[in-house]
């Protein structure tokens, strides 16, 4: 089967607001993908890439000031059987990072 996935995102910024998006397709998935699930913005703005510790794709943006939409959209190819069960996993607790971005890093 195919699974049709997408974000459509709108944000009202009263100023240039730096964001993290984490909205891609994981990275384990990716070879079941139809296409590329690449993120849009507009108006334009570059965009940095990078993995974080969990292996999720997120994107760095700096949303300029008013409007901005971001959206993408994803096929993927699926056997459409269940995730496996794992009833003895073990819970591992992940240190928390604290994240400042002062304005001057952020222009």
């Amino acid at each position: 089967m195919q699974i049709r996935a997408g974000i459509e995102l709108s944000y009202d910024c009263p100023q240039p607001t730096p964001t993290i998006f984490n909205v891609s397709v994981h990275f384990t998935r990716v070879s079941d993908l139809v296409g590329r699930d690449n993120l849009a913005v507009d108006p334009p703005v570059p965009m940095a890439a990078y993995r974080d510790s969990f292996g999720n794709w997120c994107t760095r943006i700096v949303a300029s000031g008013g409007r901005t939409r971001v959206s993408a959209s994803a096929v993927a190819n699926d056997s459409g059987a269940p995730d496996p069960v794992v009833p003895d996993a073990k819970q591992v607790r992940v240190p928390q990072h604290d994240l400042c971005i002062d304005a001057a890093s952020a222009r």
